[in-house]
């Protein structure tokens, strides 16, 4: 009887390491009353959200005269501001957020203009 040849063993596959979730991004939009500015301010903030982030972002937006305590509390001077408040540091945008390149800068996210 012939002994079976065993074949020999195949080195074990290098797992690659699991891929980390972008953190979820924590944004405020600070506003002033229920006028024209502000709602395009909002409409603006929510696209980019939609567009850049696709889900992963957490928005709030609050009205400075309906909420005097929060922007005293988060320093806001004009409106409309833009804070990201997570991932650190903490950001903040004034203006109109028209101008989307200078807003992917200052907010760390990729411009893909």
């Amino acid at each position: 009887m012939k002994a079976a040849k065993s074949k020999p063993a195949r080195p074990a596959r290098a797992q690659s390491p699991p891929v980390a979730a972008p953190p979820r991004q924590r944004l405020r939009l600070y506003v002033a009353g229920a006028t024209e500015r502000s709602r395009r301010a909002i409409l603006r903030a929510r696209r980019l959200c939609d567009t850049e982030l696709r889900g992963n972002y957490d928005l709030q937006v609050i009205d400075v005269y309906q909420q005097p305590i929060l922007a005293r509390n988060g320093q806001i001077v004009a409106t409309p501001t833009l804070v990201r408040e997570f991932p650190k540091p903490v950001v903040r945008l004034i203006g109109n957020l028209t101008k989307s390149a200078g807003l992917f800068v200052g907010l760390g996210w990729n411009s893909k203009d």
